[in-house]
């Protein structure tokens, strides 16, 4: 594990994490990187990329989904559950509940495989909360 925080997740949760993202995603998982408002830890990178990301920038951009929730609220679509992004070489999804949240890049795959990953991630972060 990357640490880059004094704040990291219990080790379960971290194990949890990276359970759900590896029966999810399977071999074109990436990354996974666990957020606070104030910390960041990647848990996970695959042994064929360098670390190279910015964790602390992706952090500052990726904790604008704390807000999502609340600006989402009584929306048409539903309530807010997941942002998925689209890179050149990949695919980055967010999940966020409360005051933690979590990255996960990967290589291309199906939609119904982000749903997935998404809601399970949610439901782990759900748990850690008590």
């Amino acid at each position: 594990m990357r640490r880059v925080s004094e704040d990291q997740p219990n080790q379960q949760l971290a194990e949890e994490l990276q359970s759900i993202c590896r029966a999810a995603v399977g071999d074109e998982l990436r990354s996974i990187t666990y957020f606070t408002d104030e910390d960041v830890e990647q848990l996970y990178l695959r042994s064929d990329l360098d670390r190279t990301a910015d964790l602390f920038g992706f952090a500052e951009l990726e904790r604008n989904g704390f807000e999502a929730d609340e600006k989402y609220r009584n929306s048409q679509l539903g309530d807010y559950r997941a942002t998925i992004r689209l890179f050149d070489n990949g695919y980055l999804t967010r999940v966020t509940l409360n005051d933690h949240g979590v990255w996960v890049t990967t290589d291309s795959m199906s939609i119904d495989r982000f749903e997935e990953l998404s809601e399970s991630l949610r439901t782990a972060l759900s748990s850690a909360d008590g």
